[in-house]
């Protein structure tokens, strides 16, 4: 994951930022599979050599400066690490690394407790499809969100899940995606 300074781009200007990164490493061994733009930076997600890493970085910069580049694996993690892993990255709009986090918690929940945690990755992914400019994909997705939120307890760890519920209903009667924080 490689995470650009967003100059001036939103959501809409997803797809070509795409193509606008292929075009600039089209001389490479590397796969741009998909760009998510958040309000601070762009989130490509890439495949490169670690040895060709500098180089990448140095075509896209025309795009924005490298802010920050993590390699994401699926890794075991404890589950109050993956739960505060999970917050910060929503709260700093990085929701494809939020969902992975929590993603983690949720093969150590059962039961209810593991309904609940779906429905905050659900959020994750609607927001993370809102960054790639498919609104409408994220709005299809408010209702099962709500669902597996369900009636769980207004709070999961410092989450306030009932703040969670509310911005669901507020998107789904204005039919608009606005991010928060939880």
């Amino acid at each position: 994951m490689l995470h650009l300074e967003n100059n001036g781009y939103g959501p809409e200007h997803s797809r070509e930022v795409v193509y606008k990164a292929r075009d600039l490493a089209g001389d490479m061994a590397v796969s741009v599979r998909v760009a998510r733009v958040a309000r601070k930076f762009i989130e490509l997600d890439v495949s490169v050599e670690k040895d060709k890493l500098d180089i990448l970085i140095e075509k896209l910069s025309p795009i924005g400066h490298a802010v920050d580049i993590r390699h994401v694996f699926e890794e075991e993690i404890d589950k109050e690490q993956g739960i505060t892993d999970g917050i910060f990255y929503f709260n700093n709009e990085r929701f494809w690394e939020s969902h992975e986090a929590f993603e983690g918690v949720w093969k150590k929940c059962f039961g209810r407790e593991k309904e609940l945690v779906q429905g905050i990755i659900l959020m994750a992914v609607v927001f993370a499809h809102a960054q790639k400019n498919e609104q409408g994909i994220g709005i299809g997705m408010l209702n099962r969100t709500l669902e597996k939120l369900g009636t769980s307890p207004s709070m999961y760890h410092s989450i306030d899940v009932d703040k969670i519920r509310s911005k669901i209903i507020e998107m789904q009667q204005t039919n608009n995606l606005v991010t928060f924080e939880i």
